[in-house]
């Protein structure tokens, strides 16, 4: 793999991970230990977080798929990218719109019952953690 793919590749892998935990696993669960912030409030400031985090993620994506596809990447390097990807697309079309139904009927005052969506999300998001960093690692390596 060329150099500047690799750094490209490596930079958004790193910076992506760095976001990912920033929002996922620090300030979503801290949010709702805030003074004041109810359910309601926390998940109507959850859902404005995650939109946008998804969208910097989807970018993120694209430039790593641009960059290893550009740079004739090592089969390790093409499988991890897939892995991250096809991660954040099961987030994103099948975990996130049973979150927001969810959240939807929380917003507009019912109490439904606990979902294991959200746990699955928790899994998932570890995964995707996991794989960043290899894909972060293995990037730079290939460099």
């Amino acid at each position: 793999m060329d150099s500047t793919s690799a750094a490209v590749t490596g930079a958004a892998a790193f910076t992506w991970f760095g976001m990912v935990v920033a929002i996922s696993f620090m300030e979503a669960p801290l949010k709702f230990r805030a003074p004041g912030i109810t359910v309601p409030l926390g998940l109507g400031i959850g859902r404005l977080v995650f939109r946008a985090l998804n969208v910097a993620e989807t970018a993120l994506a694209l430039t790593v798929v641009v960059a290893v596809a550009a740079g004739s990447p090592p089969v390790r390097l093409a499988v991890l990218t897939g892995v991250v990807v096809v991660l954040l697309a099961a987030q994103l079309t099948a975990i996130r719109p049973v979150l927001n139904r969810r959240s939807d009927r929380v917003l507009a005052g019912e109490n439904p019952p606990r979902s294991r969506a959200h746990h699955l999300y928790v899994v998932v998001e570890s995964l995707k953690v996991i794989a960043l960093v290899a894909l972060g690692v293995s990037a730079l390596a290939a460099a």
